[in-house]
């Protein structure tokens, strides 16, 4: 019974996390987060906040000004292959190949990512897992909304079986019923031990599916509550407040508000 209550390590986390680009901007400053096995983190802010920027510097698509991310215990920027190996991604703009058919995709893109063991029935239990409908398997891309090639690139993200999962505005382009299928999907990946880091606009969603929220303000964590916390809250009217009170902190304008939410 003691064992239970040991926390295991975390499979994501930012330490002292910091962006300054060339010209100036400060993307972050000084993130500190960790997402552990079976927990979704939800990072909220407006365009701008630095949740994007987050997600590139765990990928290695950019690098720290200082900090450090880690996926597994891996330092993503000194060692990014070893890194990658332990993470999974799904982007708002989920890049596949439009002449191929979605089974096409899925092969291509996972055997990229060194899993050489599937068979077409491994594929097509995870694009029923995913919502996409059997008549559309083998038919291309280029005839398929943004909500199908979505399910494609979150199939590849589960057939690839990382430790950890990064999403970066997952629901974005997704009709209410395919948000649904979505969050159940990822409480699903949840359940099995997936550590998942999702950055997003949807307040509703966030607070539905989410163990962990983090509000990001101009690159800084202003707040970070858990599920428990936010029972009975109304998380946009906190989000707003939280955002306000960091704006007259710094001596903006709190009416920029509107701008960000």
């Amino acid at each position: 019974m003691q064992n239970e209550t040991i926390k295991q390590a975390p499979l994501l986390e930012a330490r002292n996390l910091t962006k300054v680009y060339e010209d100036g901007v400060k993307a972050l400053d000084n993130l500190q987060l960790t997402v552990h096995p079976g927990e979704i983190f939800a990072m909220l802010g407006g365009n701008g906040a630095g949740k994007t920027t987050t997600i590139n510097i765990f990928l290695d698509f950019i690098q720290p000004t200082s900090g450090n991310a880690f996926i597994n215990g891996i330092d993503a920027n000194s060692d990014p292959l070893e890194a990658k190996k332990n993470v999974a991604f799904v982007s708002e703009n989920v890049q596949l190949y439009p002449n191929f058919t979605a089974m096409q995709n899925v092969d291509f893109f996972v055997r990229l990512g060194g899993k050489s063991q599937y068979k077409r029935s491994d594929y097509e239990d995870a694009l029923v897992r995913v919502g996409l409908q059997r008549e559309a398997f083998d038919k291309k891309l280029k005839d398929f909304s943004k909500g199908m090639r979505q399910k494609c690139g979150i199939a590849i993200a589960i057939l690839k079986d990382a430790p950890a999962i990064l999403l970066d505005e997952p629901t974005s382009g997704l009709d209410p019923k395919a948000g649904k299928e979505f969050t159940r999907l990822v409480g699903d990946l949840r359940d099995e031990g997936k550590a998942i880091l999702m950055s997003t606009h949807d307040i509703f969603r966030a607070k539905e599916i989410s163990d962990h929220v983090g509000i990001l303000n101009a690159g800084v964590l202003v707040a970070r509550k858990t599920n428990a916390e936010l029972k009975g809250v109304n998380l946009e009217e906190l989000y707003v407040e939280y955002m306000a009170g960091y704006m007259e902190e710094v001596g903006e304008p709190s009416a920029l508000i509107n701008n960000l939410s």
